[in-house]
């Protein structure tokens, strides 16, 4: 919110705000941004919206019971939020308002930047509908998708799927030959929305572990258990004859949260970003 309403007295415009929440926090959230009173943000200008659901699996691919007693369901993964958008008549609205171009970011970045007018820019000099900002991994061991090409299409590979050999293969320089991190900061223009919120992204299947019932008791397992289904965002990429790709610097890009303590925690993100912000003072 601190991050739009510096663009709003930049740009002398309010940029309508999405937060696509999942049922189990969709409450949690709009009494948080009630609460904070939107941080000051116009509150008409931001809409929550709820994303789709698939059941988990055990390992033996039966349904799972959940503390409630119903089908144990967990959201389908950040690529569901362009059917939810069509679902949710999202899509509709920002078409009525005349918006032409949607940033999609991650919360568990405190760098992203919602506003990317650099990345605005080069798509439109390029004359392609979906543009992402990225970075190189940290180390070849980086818990990151990776940028590739197949078939002469961009995609990505979450790194949960990426062999051994490709975490470690370097160029002719010694490099990462697989290096070029996705970190969530993808601009798509309402077109390749519309197209991508009609076609039928596939499943990647998580390994999670997550508690249940059986037999009434509430089961707490010490490792993973069962399976989620998720779709990527991502996978709209291949979709499209070519992307835009801007590089950018770590430092001024990535902050993740991805732990709750140690490497990649809030604890850590924070000071990512304050050092960002003492570099722009």
């Amino acid at each position: 919110m601190e991050k739009l309403l510096k663009a709003k007295q930049k740009y002398g415009i309010t940029i309508p705000c999405y937060i696509m929440t999942s049922p189990e926090n969709d409450d949690e959230t709009v009494h948080f941004l009630n609460g904070m009173n939107y941080f000051g943000y116009p509150k008409e200008y931001v809409k929550c919206f709820v994303q789709e659901e698939m059941p988990l699996l055990d390992e033996n691919g039966k349904l799972i019971m959940g503390e409630d007693g119903k089908i144990k369901l967990a959201s389908e993964g950040n690529g569901g939020i362009f059917y939810s958008m069509r679902k949710k008549k999202v899509l509709d609205e920002m078409k009525s308002k005349g918006i032409e171009w949607v940033f999609i970011g991650a919360v568990d970045n405190l760098l992203v930047k919602y506003v990317d007018t650099l990345l605005l820019g080069l798509a439109i000099e390029q004359k392609t509908k979906i543009a992402t900002r990225t970075v190189i991994k940290a180390n070849p061991h980086e818990k990151v998708g990776v940028i590739c090409k197949q078939n002469n299409r961009i995609k990505v590979v979450e790194y949960t799927e990426v062999s051994e050999e490709m975490l470690e293969a370097v160029d002719g320089n010694g490099e990462m030959l697989f290096g070029e991190s996705h970190i969530m900061c993808n601009l798509f223009n309402i077109k390749a929305i519309e197209i991508a919120s009609t076609n039928k992204l596939k499943y990647h299947i998580a390994h999670k572990k997550v508690n249940y019932i059986e037999n009434d008791t509430l089961i707490v397992p010490k490792k993973e258990n069962c399976y989620k289904f998720e779709k990527f965002i991502f996978d709209s990429f291949g979709l499209f004859d070519n992307i835009t790709i801007l590089r950018g610097k770590r430092e001024d890009d990535f902050a993740p949260i991805k732990n709750a303590e140690g490497p990649d925690s809030p604890e850590t993100a924070v000071k990512l970003y304050e050092d960002y912000i003492s570099r722009q003072v």
